[in-house]
């Protein structure tokens, strides 16, 4: 190889090399920190810092729409104020509505939510290492709505650790007209702490149920994992839907999701969930004491997903 020839070569060498590190350069300047992109962290979504206090303002305009809701409904089903409460958190807009948010309501099964929180909070370590009879136990009592789970579970822990649980995340304040207790065990027992603005057994708020499931959404409840697993118990799979009240509202749309944890003990009929789809994030609370409370939640949950639709 003649001299002009190497000359030719290496200048052609030196220019990839030159180009390649050009390239490298250019992608780390694209992926900046670390080439493991499963590392890097999600990126915020509008409700991650959004927080619900006692003093949070409504949205006007979603208020007023869900006023009008219930004032239509109340009237149709012969319900007075007193006998029902609402609440709408839109996480897409971050809207807030509620009628009667601090009104401590008996719960009946709502409250089961709580034991769960305290399960997680009381074994951390469960929420990457779950034992799949513990998960599908779990979820019977979330989904399903199973006394037996939930004895068996607030037994385990014990009634007053759960409320300490619940009470360290604010979500009783008898100062603030209470919110969510769990004072008895679910089932034929002696044990009972009534809560103290109500001394109900098992008691909620509409601004406290609204509060756990943005927590739960933003992954602050426990901790990131924890939330997810929680979410995942929730949803459970395996085990379907009680199809009535939300539920039954919501069954003819196939691209809506929904996590919820439904109540009934005699006249006290509630529902609770997070309704995820086309359009649609939010999360919907209704608490209602009439023999008709269910009629009153299934119009509910149409109505107010309607509002998405336009």
């Amino acid at each position: 190889m003649n001299p002009k020839s190497r000359f030719v070569i290496i200048c052609a060498l030196g220019g990839l090399l030159a180009l390649g590190l050009i390239a490298v350069y250019l992608a780390r300047m694209a992926w900046p920190h670390d080439t493991n992109r499963s590392s890097m962290k999600e990126p915020s979504r509008p409700f991650d810092s959004y927080e619900i206090g006692n003093e949070t303002p409504v949205d006007s305009g979603l208020q007023v729409k869900l006023e009008a809701i219930d004032a239509r409904l109340r009237e149709q089903l012969g319900m007075a104020p007193e006998q029902a409460a609402a609440g709408v958190l839109d996480l897409r807009q971050m809207r807030l509505a509620m009628i009667h948010p601090d009104r401590v309501e008996y719960a009946a099964s709502v409250a089961k939510i709580g034991i769960l929180l305290a399960y997680f909070q009381l074994h951390p370590e469960s929420a990457r290492h779950l034992d799949p009879q513990v998960r599908h136990e779990l979820g019977l009592m979330a989904k399903a709505s199973s006394n037996e789970m939930a004895a068996k579970y607030s037994r385990e822990l014990g009634l007053r650790q759960i409320q300490e649980v619940l009470n360290s995340y604010g979500f009783y304040d008898a100062n603030r007209g209470g919110g969510l207790w769990v004072g008895r065990h679910y089932g034929q027992n002696s044990e009972r702490y009534g809560d103290p603005v109500g001394d109900h057994s098992h008691a909620a708020t509409v601004r406290q149920l609204l509060r756990y499931y943005l927590l739960l959404e933003q992954g602050k409840l426990v901790s990131a994992d924890a939330s997810r697993t929680m979410r995942e118990i929730f949803e459970s799979p395996e085990i379907p839907h009680d199809r009535i009240k939300f539920v039954e509202a919501l069954e003819n749309h196939p691209d809506v999701r929904i996590i919820r944890k439904w109540g009934t003990w005699e006249n006290w009929l509630h529902d609770t969930a997070v309704v995820t789809g086309p359009s649609r994030h939010y999360v919907l609370v209704g608490l209602t004491h009439h023999p008709r409370g269910d009629e009153y939640l299934l119009s509910l949950a149409r109505a107010v997903d309607g509002l998405f639709d336009q």
